[in-house]
């Protein structure tokens, strides 16, 4: 029986990495807004979600405008995956912290994939000029908090 459980455990440690050894979420970068299908996005947050909830992980998109550099991050509450720490850094206010529902950050994730290209234009030409908005996944040790 311990030796079920040992080919158990690493069956599920070799299924969370990839043939590197790195997890696969780790070269995880997308840019926004990205051409990718609706269908596609909703399925990519869908898997970011299940990370979120089952590896120490969090969600960061980082958005570029003219005032400055915006950052959300999102990181598990709980083992379940339906509440969320959301964190928002505006240069303008700061660091400001919530917990929202799964819902939540299931739809601001699609929304965010799905800036269109009017609505990036609307920026002005030095924030166009600057780094593109990205989306990553990143271990919560990595994540700069307030």
């Amino acid at each position: 029986m311990a030796s079920e459980r040992t080919t158990q455990t690493q069956t599920v440690q070799q299924a969370a990495t990839n043939s590197d050894g790195e997890a696969p979420w780790a070269d995880l970068e997308v840019t926004i807004p990205t051409d990718r299908d609706h269908a596609s996005l909703v399925a990519l947050v869908e898997c970011v979600l299940v990370e979120l909830t089952h590896e120490h992980v969090g969600a960061v998109v980082v958005t570029h405008q003219v005032r400055g550099t915006n950052r959300t991050q999102y990181v598990a509450v709980d083992d379940v995956g339906k509440q969320f720490q959301k964190r928002h850094f505006d240069v303008r206010l700061g660091w400001h912290e919530t917990t929202v529902p799964q819902e939540t950050v299931r739809d601001e994730l699609v929304t965010q994939f799905t800036w269109s290209a009017a609505s990036q234009a609307e920026r002005t030409r030095e924030a166009a000029a600057s780094e593109p908005d990205t989306f990553t996944v990143k271990p919560v040790q990595e994540l700069r908090t307030p």
